[in-house]
């Protein structure tokens, strides 16, 4: 075989026409079938002939460089690429002539040695003309001659050019050629039928050559053994013989029979590998089946590079399609059914593949989840495609769809298990739209068990997402549950972990593809009572602090590992661990932040009292302007005013809707002197003292280390945020001496808690009509030193009175009290000159309450009482 440049393996055959000499000299064989492997025996010339000397670069000495040119995939390449096709044929034609050469002539040995570098063979084409019920018929194409120049002695040369000339041309008998292997204990890998071969042995002349072999495979278990080794990548190295027994002559002249015998060696690179392939498309739909049965169908169009000067059709086949169980290597579970159809395979050129597959039903053991493991087959498979991992899946050879394909076909690949690579796709952006609605947040229970979710702050909410699908989807799909484990971000830092491993209970809506978008899946769930595992209490800070003060909405990220039960024409089955990310936008607190909650705090009671404590409880009614909900289970926050803390409150089991929430129960603790010492004390005293006289007072209200029990880190946390919120208003009782009047009829400046006044100008004293916010408390008046204004500035009259008297629940009237008037004042004046009306007064007065064991002196201003004056 030569690698001379004007000689080349792989040429085209419309190439060697253009540059086959023109001489009359050349010509055509007769008709004939196939070249055969050269023969290397004691007694006669090989098949295929060997180098002799170190120089000579234009004969083959082996399998190696041979099929040197397995290596070059680029076609564009410069040198002539040669192909393992080039060996066949070499084999079949030109080594028998070699053979024909050494014994036909006086000096075997010259003319042996000069056949062996003189012969060249350019095949043009190798192909398959058709298959057989046992084999293949082969068709093989070429150009035959002898060039003397590549001879290196010349006596060689002239010897072996002169007796060529003189045989001129030599004729092969229909023969068998065996290929056996030695290092499978002489398996027989196949047999050819090769025709009667007549070529011109002259020097410089072409003989081309076109012949067809019957091609029969041999033992089909040792065909599998090495094609299992070839598979596994156990086929280190590979020893190929030939044999033949050839009848020869040249002219009417017989050479008689002789036996011939060639060894090929493969090893390294020269073993072919497993074509790489790109799929191309993908289809996956409903189909009907004959027997009535809807299956899935996934059509598939696969392209790869065909690297051999080789053209055939390949006849439809059939496959299995299988994946790894849960049991050991080599076990495998099927997954669907697959055939192709005719394949036409052309040199050096692109090949298309399409491939149906029919997934008739998921069998259990692809659905069930591995002893020992959390996943099932089916989920390692489609775990690693949506996630853009290369997993493997193994085709075995099946019985071919109803055809002409030959039975020895099947049968040969039925044992065959080729593992092939199976590329991922992954998904980004996997869901389009991620919102959460009716969200309701429920603190920890201080009483559950540490570590349990009930220990954890809680979610409930109906959570929608809008999931793309995939193009090459097109089967009805709905989701019936969902679960997850999220983690939840906020600006990048992460927040916490979202427990959803309990099973959701969910729908879905498929929803068309919009332009050049995507089909998509629209998922609705309701989840209850998630468990948020807050990890970052500085962020969680941060997002209380921005939902209270921020004004705009607060987006927080969502990355997920999504578990999903879908139904489809295959019955239910779960797909586990689907990537998935969004963002979740919750809305701030609107209107006045957390002032337009405007609570009202009604139906106070005493519940205990200490020298300088009083533990206090209410009933609250407030608005709740957002759309959020939350259950709180247990909740204690300090109360504050001018950064002095005064005392806290604890609430239970309070559950908060949106809008109107009526007869939240807290119990509050006064104890200014606790933390505060004698500045406490004057802190609340100031407080209470503005309060009672109307002015607009607020608390601050902060959370402490014990505010949640559960979490005492995550009450420090917060505690960096102060909420301040208007003192909640109380509800004194209505005075019965005016029933019709309503909250619009009131004073602004008028006291809430003195409803009108009656001077007594002829005994010098007064009555108040007072009302008690508490409906089942007394309160003690223990001390009055008062001075009451006309016109704010002009005074009318003093009260001082040191005896205790009693403020029941409701309205009452105090005893007639003893007034030292201002005689000479403008204000007695216009108290005269108002007899038998009425008079708006103001007053100024600092008065001691006592409520049980409390007690505590506060001043008090108040404006526009209307005191009726009378004799």
């Amino acid at each position: 075989m030569s690698e001379h440049s004007t000689s080349p393996l792989l040429a085209s055959a419309e190439h060697h026409r253009e540059e086959r000499p023109r001489s009359q000299r050349s010509k055509v064989s007769l008709h004939s079938q196939r070249s055969q492997l050269s023969a290397h025996s004691d007694e006669s010339t090989p098949l295929l002939s060997r180098n002799g000397g170190e120089h000579q670069h234009d004969t083959v000495s082996s399998a190696t460089s041979s099929l040197r040119s397995f290596q070059d995939v680029n076609p564009s390449d410069g040198k002539t690429n040669r192909r393992w096709p080039t060996i066949v044929a070499l084999s079949l034609l030109s080594a028998v002539v070699i053979v024909i050469l050494g014994l036909g002539f006086a000096a075997p040995a010259v003319v042996e040695e000069y056949a062996k570098e003189a012969v060249v063979f350019e095949p043009t084409d190798l192909s398959i003309d058709s298959f057989t019920t046992s084999g293949v018929k082969a068709r093989i194409r070429g150009n035959f001659r002898l060039d003397a120049a590549k001879v290196q002695k010349k006596p060689v040369r002239d010897l072996g050019r002169a007796g060529t000339w003189i045989a001129r041309a030599v004729e092969s008998r229909p023969s068998y050629v065996k290929v056996t292997l030695p290092e499978y204990d002489d398996i027989l890998l196949g047999t050819a039928l090769v025709p009667s071969l007549v070529v011109d042995i002259r020097d410089g002349h072409t003989t081309y050559v076109d012949f067809t072999a019957d091609l029969e495979p041999g033992d089909a278990d040792g065909i599998r053994r090495i094609a299992n080794d070839w598979i596994d990548g156990r086929l280190g190295q590979l020893r190929v013989q030939g044999k033949a027994n050839v009848a020869l002559k040249s002219g009417i002249f017989s050479l008689g029979t002789q036996t011939f015998s060639q060894t090929l060696e493969f090893k390294g690179n020269d073993i072919p590998t497993i074509p790489q392939y790109n799929i191309t498309r993908l289809n996956f739909h409903e189909v009907n089946l004959p027997d009535s049965q809807t299956a899935m169908a996934a059509d598939v169009s696969i392209t790869m590079y065909n690297k051999y000067p080789v053209t055939f059709t390949v006849p439809p086949l059939g496959f299995d399609i299988l994946v790894p169980g849960c049991g050991p290597e080599g076990d495998f579970v099927l997954l669907a059914n697959a055939t192709t159809g005719k394949v036409q395979v052309l040199p050096n050129q692109d090949l298309n593949v399409t491939v149906t597959g029919i997934i008739r039903q998921l069998p259990d053991t692809l659905t069930a989840v591995c002893p020992d493991k959390k996943t099932s087959p089916l989920d390692a498979l489609l775990g690693d495609y949506i996630r853009g991992v290369d997993s493997t899946i193994f085709v075995r050879g099946a019985d071919a769809p109803a055809g002409d394909t030959p039975s020895w076909i099947s049968e040969l690949i039925k044992s065959l298990i080729v593992p092939l690579p199976f590329p991922g796709h992954p998904f980004d952006n996997l869901m389009r739209d991620f919102s959460m609605t009716d969200v309701h947040l429920s603190l920890p229970d201080p009483f559950a068990e540490p570590g349990s979710p009930e220990a954890q702050p809680q979610i409930s909410a109906t959570v929608k997402a809008l999931v793309n699908l995939p193009r090459e989807m097109n089967f009805p799909v709905s989701v019936s549950h969902v679960r997850a484990d999220a983690e939840v971000f906020y600006h990048d830092r992460k927040l916490g972990l979202l427990d959803l491993h309990k099973w959701q209970e969910s729908n879905s809506t498929q929803v068309e593809a919009q332009g050049d978008g995507l089909p998509g899946l629209m998922v609705e769930s309701i989840v209850e009572k998630a468990p948020l595992n807050i990890t970052d209490d500085d962020v969680f800070s941060e997002i209380v602090q921005a939902l209270l003060f921020g004004g705009k909405n607060v987006v927080l990220g969502v990355k997920a590992k999504v578990d999903v039960e879908t139904e489809t024409t295959l019955g239910k089955f779960v797909i586990r661990e689907i990537p998935a990310q969004g963002k979740v936008p919750i809305k701030p607190l609107s209107g006045n932040g957390i002032g337009g909650f405007a609570p009202k705090v009604g139906d106070l009671r005493i519940l205990d009292t200490t020298r300088t404590t009083f533990l206090i409880e209410a009933k609250v009614n407030m608005t709740n302007p957002t759309n959020y909900s939350a259950t709180v289970p247990y909740v204690n926050i300090n109360m504050l005013s001018n950064g002095t803390v005064l005392g806290f409150a604890v609430a239970r089991n309070v559950k908060v809707v949106p809008g109107q929430n009526d007869n939240i129960l807290v119990v509050a603790t006064w104890e200014p002197a606790r933390s505060g010492g004698q500045k406490g004390l004057n802190v609340g005293k100031e407080l209470l003292s503005q309060y009672i006289s109307g002015y607009n007072t607020t608390l601050t209200l902060r959370t402490h280390n014990g505010t949640i029990p559960m979490h005492p880190n995550l009450g420090v946390a917060l505690s960096t945020i102060e909420i301040e919120i208007p003192t909640p208003k109380l509800d004194p009782p209505r005075n019965p001496n005016h029933p019709d009047w309503d909250e619009d009829d009131r004073d602004d400046k008028a006291p809430r808690f003195i409803d009108d006044a009656t001077m007594h100008l002829f005994t010098s004293t007064a009555t108040f009509t007072l009302l008690s916010p508490l409906h089942y408390s007394t309160i003690f008046v223990t001390h009055i030193n008062a001075t009451a204004y006309y016109n704010h500035t002009d005074p009318v009259g003093e009260i001082v009175y040191e005896l205790p008297f009693v403020v029941p629940p409701g309205a009452t009237t105090s005893p007639r009290l003893p007034v030292d008037w201002s005689l000479d004042s403008v204000g007695y004046q216009a108290v005269k000159q108002a007899l038998g009306g009425t008079l708006k007064l103001d007053a100024k007065a600092t008065v001691g309450i006592r409520l049980g064991e409390w007690e505590e002196r506060v001043w008090f201003t108040g404006g526009g009482i209307g005191a009726r004056i009378q004799i």
